[in-house]
């Protein structure tokens, strides 16, 4: 789940539609300046279905140790240190998911999955918040990530399905790349990010340089981009969300009765140049 925080409550999105939300934005990619991804239906493919692994447990919403929804929120942007409110061979077993959901029918797309998996795990994790003798299952499950990269790598190289500039490790870098800037770009929208914010990393050009994006606020769910990456000025789109009333929940119970009672509803999201 992510959570927003409204005046009677929250705004709750699951990590699939917050994913979709990601797909949404790559699709749009691209302009004069900007290149867009090739080959297309695999990187797209890949940003789309990067969370759903979380489908199952997203469905059942749980409450953290203070009684709020366990949930991505606005206050780990930047800095993913949520280990404390969740069961870490729980977390290993849904990111693990969500590349073998992929890994037989489209390895290319699961590669970057697994990369995305892996730099969340390594550069944007607090290891504080895990247990020490946790650690062990940690670092065990990125080398298996990693070994699982290189083979889903091979396969793809070998099966001479693409041009070989398409499978170079450098092209599936600036994918890799793109997947983490939609990713980051959907949780600054769903969470309401107002701080300025960047892209995570360069993105490619067509004059082969890259450049980062500036995210910057302008409203409610609402970001200007600089340079800006996308052909169309203005774009607006969509993120199902249920809002359940109460700050604080007494059980998961409580919480997932409000859930399955609220209605679901579409939150606007725009970006413009």
């Amino acid at each position: 789940m992510l959570r927003l925080e409204s005046e009677t409550g929250w705004w709750l999105i699951t990590h699939p539609d917050h994913a979709h939300l990601a797909g949404g934005f790559a699709e749009k990619w691209g302009n004069g300046q900007f290149r867009p991804p090739e080959p297309r239906k695999q990187v797209l493919r890949g940003i789309y279905a990067h969370d759903d692994g979380w489908a199952a447990r997203d469905a059942m919403p749980q409450i953290t140790r203070q009684g709020r929804p366990s949930a991505f929120s606005v206050e780990l942007v930047g800095h993913y240190s949520a280990f404390e409110e969740i069961d870490l061979e729980d977390y290993l077993a849904v990111r693990e998911r969500a590349v073998l959901l992929l890994a037989e029918e489209d390895p290319y797309a699961a590669i970057l999955i697994s990369m995305h998996t892996y730099n969340l795990l390594t550069e944007r994790a607090d290891r504080s918040t895990i247990a020490p003798a946790q650690l062990p299952l940690l670092d065990g499950f990125l080398d298996k990530q990693r070994k699982l990269q290189q083979d889903l790598h091979a396969e793809v190289a070998a099966g001479r399905k693409f041009p070989p500039e398409e499978v170079s490790a450098a092209r599936i870098m600036d994918h890799f790349r793109l997947l983490q800037a939609a990713d980051n770009l959907s949780l600054l929208s769903c969470v309401n990010y107002s701080q300025p914010a960047t892209l995570l990393h360069p993105l490619p050009l067509r004059n082969g340089g890259a450049s980062e994006v500036k995210v910057e606020s302008i409203g409610d769910r609402s970001f200007r981009l600089s340079p800006y990456p996308f052909a169309e000025p203005l774009l607006t789109f969509i993120v199902p969300a249920r809002h359940v009333t109460g700050k604080v929940f007494r059980s998961a119970e409580e919480l997932q009765e409000k859930y399955f009672a609220a209605a679901l509803q579409k939150l606007d999201v725009t970006i413009s140049s």
